[in-house]
């Protein structure tokens, strides 16, 4: 719904009207025959009619496009300030109209005092509520009631305390009505907001869980593994020069079935430290439940094989 030609400063070119409204366009719209509308006025017409408004072709909405250079022009016109029948005599660009109507002195103001359905310019409201409403406050009813008496009540003398009590009382009510209402619209939505934000926080609780149970599960898995890494570096790293921390033990088996009943590890050439200590060895890496190494007892997994003489004895 375009903007009235007379509130324009100088004439206004006719290609800047609408065809429709025959006012200056506001946010003018394109159809892809070439007409030019108000997007107000083209928008509800294309909806319902399905075609041009100068009915050259069928359109849709989806078809109508804006055109920025003609509306950029159209800003740069000068215009009556909105409020120019209530006494504005500004002129401003189109562009910045709605940043002048909203510090205008000349906007419309409705008066604030209850009952009060005046609307002034927006610098006269100050003067009107303090003097010349008809219902701005004017003193304290001295007649027992001491509810608050309007100038129009004090020059009529028409105050009734009952009356106005009751009025009084209705209002209240209605307030707290109202207070009511928004209380239990506010706990319900507070309601609904707790029950959301338990259901995430136990999603996130069972996630969490979840999470530990994981890694704990990795965790004991990883402390087996270094576990039995340590032992078996602990035992693989024993040397010759470790007497004080070990025995030998001279073991006498038999064979059964051909097998002393264990099996072993190691074998490759020892390498001797600086020190004289060796890293290396055979070490009895497995015992043969029930075989003889197992009934003959004194042997362990992990015990190194220090000497194998031809009648059958291991020092260990």
């Amino acid at each position: 719904m375009g903007f009235e030609l007379d509130r324009f400063k100088g004439t206004v070119d006719p290609d800047f009207k609408c065809n429709l409204c025959n006012k200056v366009l506001e946010d003018p719209l394109t159809t892809p025959c070439g007409h030019v509308f108000c997007s107000g006025c083209v928008l509800p017409w294309v909806v319902q009619q399905s075609s041009c408004p100068v009915k050259c072709q069928r359109i849709s909405a989806k078809e109508l496009n804006h055109v920025l250079p003609l509306k950029n022009l159209i800003l740069k016109l000068e215009i009556k300030c909105d409020n120019h029948a209530r006494g504005c005599d500004a002129v401003v660009t189109l562009q910045h109209l709605a940043e002048h109507a909203e510090t205008c002195d000349f906007s419309p103001a409705k008066c604030g005092n209850r009952g009060c359905e005046e609307v002034v310019s927006a610098r006269d409201l100050d003067a009107h509520m303090r003097e010349a409403c008809e219902h701005r406050a004017a003193g304290i009813c001295e007649g027992g009631c001491e509810l608050t008496l309007t100038h129009r009540e004090q020059k009529s003398s028409g105050h009734c305390c009952v009356r106005a009590l009751k009025a009084q009382n209705g209002a209240l009510q209605c307030r707290l009505l109202v207070l009511d209402r928004e209380l239990k619209k506010q706990a319900i939505r507070a309601n609904q907001r707790e029950k959301a934000l338990l259901a995430q926080l136990s999603a996130v609780h069972g996630e969490l869980q979840m999470t530990a149970l994981k890694y704990q599960k990795k965790l004991t898995e990883y402390s087996e593994r270094i576990d039995s890494l340590t032992k078996t570096v602990a035992f693989s790293c024993k040397g010759y020069g470790e007497e004080d921390n070990t025995k030998s033990v001279t073991v006498v088996l038999l064979r059964e079935s051909g097998s002393l009943g264990f099996n072993i590890v190691g074998g490759r050439p020892c390498a001797d430290d600086n020190d004289g200590t060796s890293n290396e060895g055979i070490f009895v890496s497995k015992i043969v439940e029930k075989g003889p190494a197992d009934k003959e007892g004194g042997l362990q997994i992990h015990d190194r094989i220090m000497e194998v003489c031809d009648k059958c004895c291991g020092v260990f």
